[in-house]
């Protein structure tokens, strides 16, 4: 079995490399891309390239914008923002990452934790919880009644 040197996976780490970066790198992927970034606007709570309702007064005319947008090689931070602009921020599947927007990413995470942090809490107190001790003045001859009896009421 010939043994592969160096240059050979030099060569092959190119290759892969290059291959990777050039999957996806047309207009249609760019395009595929942003098309997912947005939410179509009509209220079906659907990224844009999804919205397949008929008639939709927003989805077609939208679609066109964006490959008009591609088209002219805008970046896709300015083409988003085109779309915050002229449709509202609601339109972007994702909050930005600057402004208030930064409490939507991190709110999820301070819940989780903050949940987390709160179980832990309870099932400490609840586990050193001591049930009060019950006093009972029945006699030996009583709970032997009361024994019996329930046997009998839950015999079949």
């Amino acid at each position: 079995m010939p043994r592969i040197t160096i240059r050979r996976w030099l060569q092959i780490v190119l290759v892969v490399g290059v291959t990777v970066a050039l999957l996806g790198a047309g207009d249609d992927a760019r395009f595929n891309r942003l098309g997912h970034k947005l939410m179509c606007p009509c209220g079906c709570a659907e990224q844009l390239l999804e919205c397949n309702h008929v008639g939709c007064a927003y989805s077609d005319g939208m679609r066109k914008e964006l490959a008009a947008a591609v088209q002219t090689g805008a970046s896709d931070d300015a083409i988003l923002q085109q779309f915050a602009e002229k449709y509202g921020t609601t339109v972007l599947a994702a909050p930005t990452k600057h402004g208030f927007d930064i409490v939507a990413w991190i709110m999820p995470g301070v819940v989780l934790v903050s949940g987390a942090w709160l179980a832990v809490i309870l099932i400490r107190k609840w586990k050193y919880r001591v049930a009060p001790a019950v006093q009972t003045s029945a006699t030996a001859a009583q709970l032997d009644a009361f024994r019996a009896r329930a046997r009998q009421e839950t015999e079949l």
